[in-house]
């Protein structure tokens, strides 16, 4: 039987893995501690390990990466209207499955393109170029509304939106759009629009009152409609996004 000296040093090695792996958690945890928006690419380059380890060490910790959620700036007096408006619902819940919900997006030809990814492999420079009309930019303005669990249009406007163009949407368009839903919610039926420009025209205000008689939401109406909520309406918060994700 033949002895080794190796065992001793293959021990002090382990020992010294474990301490450099301790210290390496030690310092990782440290660091989130003290910035918890630091990227996984600063903790590798300053404590020296591999990324593989720092995601490791991090998922032992019980530490996830979230992301931010942009979310609408506010002005003074803006919480007032919001919280008003909510208690209104509160007071009528039964309102909420006869309101319509209307907005108005824009939709593009335009897409992110990451032109560093475009690559031409010639033995000389071809000069080559990418012809693209920026200055004549395509854009179409799309009407959607969410009445209950029931998805209205979407109606394209063949031009910008203006005032005299939504007055036209809501006279002509707007009830063969809804001829689906039965005659007893359309004589419930409230709408609501954030009142945009176009929407808080004279002549729309006096159609939606004459239509819609203590029944609209919106700037100037007999249901104020708080600015700068986007996040209270089905169109905004979801609709809108999901929809330009498809296109």
């Amino acid at each position: 039987m033949h002895e080794t000296s190796c065992l001793p040093s293959v021990a002090v090695q382990s020992e010294r893995e474990v301490v450099r792996t301790i210290d390496t958690r030690e310092n990782i945890r440290e660091m989130v501690q003290r910035s918890p928006r630091l990227s996984t690419c600063r903790m590798v380059s300053r404590v020296g390990v591999s990324r593989m380890q720092v995601w490791r060490t991090l998922h032992e910790e019980d530490l996830y990466p979230y992301h931010d959620q942009r979310v609408q700036h506010l002005e003074p007096g803006d919480n007032a209207q919001r919280t008003d408006l909510c208690h209104w619902i509160k007071a009528h819940p039964q309102l909420l499955s006869v309101i319509l919900f209307t907005d108005e997006a824009s939709f593009t030809r335009d897409s992110v393109n990451n032109s560093r990814n475009v690559h031409t492999w010639p033995h000389d420079n071809p000069h080559e170029t990418s012809v693209t009309n920026f200055q004549r930019r395509f854009s179409v303005n799309v009407w959607c509304g969410v009445l209950g669990n029931r998805l209205i249009g979407p109606f394209v406007f063949d031009n910008n939106l203006t005032g005299n163009a939504y007055e036209a949407f809501l006279r002509n368009e707007l009830t063969g759009l809804l001829e689906d839903i039965p005659l007893m919610i359309r004589s419930q039926m409230h709408i609501q629009h954030d009142g945009a420009p176009p929407q808080y025209t004279r002549h729309v205000r006096e159609y939606l009152n004459e239509s819609f008689p203590n029944r609209w939401l919106g700037r100037g109406g007999p249901i104020a409609w708080p600015q700068r909520s986007p996040d209270l309406t089905t169109l905004d918060y979801y609709l809108w996004g999901h929809m330009k994700t498809l296109v």
